[in-house]
């Protein structure tokens, strides 16, 4: 593995580490709603194929996490 690429992944996993240290003080609601977000974006991506997708597939499964959080 060359050095750019080492740099790179390590970079990533930091910033992967410091973003999920965030996600601690989370309540149940807010994770639903983080998590459908980001289940949505991928569906969003992949059934509408572009940037339009993934932002309305976000938005329907975050509102859609929000919901099904309230009644956790």
């Amino acid at each position: 593995m060359n050095a750019t690429k080492k740099l790179f992944v390590s970079s990533t996993l930091g910033i992967l580490l410091l973003g999920l240290g965030g996600c601690g003080s989370m309540t149940t609601q807010e994770k639903y709603t983080v998590g459908g977000a980001a289940i949505g974006g991928v569906a969003g991506s992949a059934l509408g194929g572009g940037p339009v997708g993934t932002v309305g597939g976000a938005a329907v499964g975050g509102i859609i996490g929000h919901e099904v959080g309230k009644n956790k």
